[in-house]
C-alpha cells in the first residue's frame, strides 16, 4: 500500500509525519529505521505518528520513533510540527488541542502568526521519575565517564535529559561525551545530553546529543530541560531565549510545580507517498 506522509521541521530538527486517523497501517520500528536513512530513505531525525486518542478527554494520540527505531516519550519540536500538521490537514478546527503522548498529556496552541506554543507540563526532577540513579534529589550530580567526573543536572520533560554547563558550545565535546552519557548506566532508559552555554540572564546557546538520533539541529525538550536547569540554579531568569544551531526557542518557567511553556516555529517542507 502507499502511505501518505508530510516532511516537516522545527528549527532544522526534521520529521516524517504520518496521519493514521484517515489512513490505516501498522508501522513498525523497522519502517522507521528504513525511512530515516538519508541516502536510501526519506531522511529524518524522528517519525511522528498521528493517531486517534485512547482517552476521550484528549484530541489525538502522538507517537514518536527515533531514527534508530526506538519509540520515545516526548519531542518538543515534533509537538509543534504535530500541531501545525493536524491543523493544516483539517483533522481539527481547534487552535488549542490536548494530545496524549507516551510521556503524558500536553497542550498545543497554534497561533495566527504560525508560531506554536506548547504547554510541556511541569518538569520532573526526582531521580526515580527521570529515571536517573541517585540516592537523593539535587540541583547537580557528578557522573564519572572514563575516570573523569562531569557535573550535570538531570531533568525529565517527559523524556530524560542531562544538562552540562560549558564555556563554549562551539568547543563542547558533543560527539565524544554525548554518546557516552547517553548510554551511561545511571540513566536506565538512556538520556538526551544538552551542552549549555549561558550568554546572559535571558539568553543561552545549546547543542543537544539526542538519544537514538545523535546531534540534531534543535531539540525542544532539550531546550526546556536546559532552561529549567539554568533557572533553578539561578543562572538565568524566565523567560529565556535558547539559541540552537537551527534557530531560537522561547521558554518560560515560573518554578517548581509549574508548567514549562515553549514557543517556536513549525514548517512544512513537502508531501509524499511511501510504499509500506
Amino acid at each position: 500500500m502507499l502511505l501518505r506522509f508530510t516532511k516537516m521541521h522545527g528549527l532544522g530538527n526534521d520529521f516524517m509525519v504520518v496521519d493514521l486517523v484517515s489512513q490505516h497501517a501498522h508501522i513498525q520500528p523497522k519502517h522507521a529505521r528504513q525511512w530515516a536513512d538519508r541516502h536510501t530513505g526519506i531522511g529524518f531525525d524522528q517519525l511522528l505518528i498521528v493517531e486517534p486518542p485512547h482517552d476521550p478527554d484528549v484530541d489525538f494520540r502522538y507517537r514518536i520513533f527515533n531514527a534508530d527505531g526506538s519509540e520515545v516519550e516526548q519531542c518538543g519540536n515534533g509537538a509543534r510540527c504535530f500541531a501545525r500538521f493536524v491543523h493544516d490537514k483539517r483533522l481539527t478546527t481547534k487552535r488549542r488541542i490536548r494530545v496524549e503522548t507516551k510521556g503524558g498529556v500536553i497542550e498545543l496552541d497554534t497561533r495566527p502568526d504560525g508560531q506554536v506554543c506548547v504547554d510541556m507540563g511541569p518538569p520532573r526532577l526526582v531521580p526515580k521519575d527521570i529515571p536517573f540513579i541517585a540516592e537523593v534529589e539535587a540541583p547537580n550530580y557528578r557522573v564519572e565517564v572514563d575516570g573523569i567526573e562531569h557535573e550535570l543536572a538531570a531533568v525529565s520533560m517527559g523524556n530524560p535529559h542531562a544538562v552540562l554547563r560549558v564555556d563554549s558550545v562551539d568547543e563542547a565535546p558533543v560527539h565524544q561525551l554525548g554518546p557516552r552519557l547517553e548510554h551511561h548506566p545511571r540513566f536506565p532508559r538512556r538520556v538526551n545530553v544538552g551542552f549549555l552555554q549561558v550568554v546572559d540572564r535571558q539568553r543561552a546557546r545549546l547543542r543537544v546529543w539526542e538519544r537514538g538520533a545523535g546531534e540534531t539541529q534543535a531539540c525542544g525538550t532539550g531546550a526546556c530541560a536546559a532552561a529549567v536547569a539554568a533557572i533553578s540554579q539561578g543562572w538565568m531568569d524566565s523567560p529565556v531565549q535558547i539559541e540552537l544551531p537551527g534557530g531560537r526557542l522561547s521558554i518560560e518557567w515560573a518554578g517548581p510545580g509549574q508548567p514549562v511553556m515553549m514557543t517556536g516555529p513549525a514548517v512544512r517542507v513537502y508531501e509524499g507517498q511511501v510504499r509500506l
